[in-house]
């Protein structure tokens, strides 16, 4: 989990099938990426800027390992394979993924009991510029799908 922390977030939401509310996931550390928050002065990469060289590990093992470090149930979270945006830190490049509840209502109880809370998008807009930049982006890609 510590090799995962130095080079790969994950960003946790809910969508509503039937009402379309969108929730994300915010940590006891107040960030929305999990398994730490991005360092200061980190900045999102446009596109024309991401780096061939990272290795990109499978979304599907990030998250898997992030839904086991947090002990939840499995098959709860899941993998949105759309998204993945790369982060210019001072300590190199972070790759962010992107993963949804798989659940009817969001698990409001299990993730207050791990001291996380389910937010909007305008409820977290004094987040670091760089995190709301990822939240912008992982909200249009789950507004547009």
């Amino acid at each position: 989990m510590i090799e995962l922390a130095k080079t790969s977030r994950v960003i946790l939401y809910y969508n509503g099938a039937i009402s379309g509310l969108t929730l994300f996931l915010q940590h006891p550390d107040e960030s929305v990426c999990t398994p730490s928050p991005l360092p200061a002065l980190s900045s999102v990469l446009e596109e024309d800027e991401m780096s061939l060289n990272i290795l990109n590990t499978p979304p599907a093992s990030i998250v898997s390992a992030i839904s086991n470090a947090m002990g939840l149930p499995a098959n709860l979270l899941q993998a949105n394979t759309g998204y993945r945006e790369q982060v210019d830190t001072p300590g190199g490049i972070i790759t962010v993924y992107l993963a949804h509840f798989n659940a009817l209502d969001p698990p409001r109880q299990l993730m207050a009991d791990k001291g996380c809370k389910f937010r909007t998008l305008t409820e977290l807009r004094n987040r670091p510029p760089a995190e709301m930049e990822l939240l912008r982006r992982a909200y249009v890609l789950v507004m547009e799908s």
